[in-house]
This record gives structure tokens, sequence and C-alpha cells, in this order.
């Protein structure tokens, strides 16, 4: 009997171990409201152009697990500090339901929407293209190894 209570204490340990993180991700919106888009952009692309650092906007929606997966791929620490040494990171949300608003700003930055999200664009400070994935290439970002954001970060930093 006391091992069966210790078994589902453990069970019940791990179980809000792993569910405390998501409600917090659930929590906080991940990206600000459709409006904002253009703005943000503008904002970051001043930052950058500030800090000598190159923009990653990240286009995506918070209905959307493939978002915020590759958020918390973002925040690993391998991540983090080289993506807040190199790079001025903005969201721009592609609707509330789906992807219905902001066609203008990803295309602006040669991101094809029906491909899916999350999708990112590297821009210099000047709002020049550096790269944009036109493949949906982080679009099912739950089943890609997360060293691969690692990889997209070196790979794109100046």
């Amino acid at each position: 009997m006391i091992a069966f209570r210790r078994f589902a204490l453990a069970r019940a340990a791990a179980i809000l171990a792993l569910t405390l993180p998501l409600a917090t991700i659930a929590a906080e919106p991940l990206y600000p409201d459709v409006s904002r888009g253009k703005a943000d952009v503008d904002a970051a692309l001043k930052q950058a152009a500030a800090t000598k650092k190159r923009v990653i906007v990240d286009f995506g929606g918070n209905w959307c697990a493939d978002c915020k997966v590759l958020d918390i791929n973002l925040k690993k620490p391998e991540n983090a500090e080289f993506l807040q040494k190199h790079y001025v990171l903005v969201h721009v949300n592609v609707g509330d339901k789906g992807i219905t608003d902001n066609f203008e700003v990803a295309e602006r930055y040669a991101i094809p929407l029906k491909k899916g999200v999350p999708a990112l664009a590297v821009l210099e400070a000047d709002g020049k293209v550096v790269y944009a994935q036109r493949n949906g290439e982080f679009e099912s970002m739950r089943k890609l190894d997360p060293k691969s954001v690692n990889e997209f970060l070196q790979q794109w930093a100046r």
C-alpha cells in the first residue's frame, strides 16, 4: 500500500512538472494584438540599427502549438544568450483563430503564410531580407530536433 501511494505521488508530481510550464505559456500571450504587426517590426528595425544587430521576425499565433514549441526552444540557455547578443526578436500575430491577418507584413519579407507558421524572416537593420522561411521549415516544430533552432540562429548571425 505504501509503495502504491509513493507511486501515485511520484506520478502526480511528474504530471504537475510537465503541465505547469504549459500553463505558464498559455497564461501569457506570445503574440501581441494583430494590429501591432507593422509598428512592432518598425520598432525592432530601429532597435537593431541602434544595437548593430539583425532582426528575426517570428510570424505565428497564440493558438499555434508549434509556435509555442519554437518559443520554448528560443528560450533554452544555449539559444537565449546567443539570440539576445545577435538579434532583435519581434513576434507578428497572423490571427487569433488561424492565419487571417498581417499578410502585407509577411509578403513584405517574403514569407508565404499559406505554408504555415511559425515562419521566420531574418532582416538587416535597414529592412533588407537576409533570409525568409519560404517552405514551412519550422511549421512542424514539435517534430523537429530542437538543435535546428540553434543551427538557424548560428547560420544567420553576423
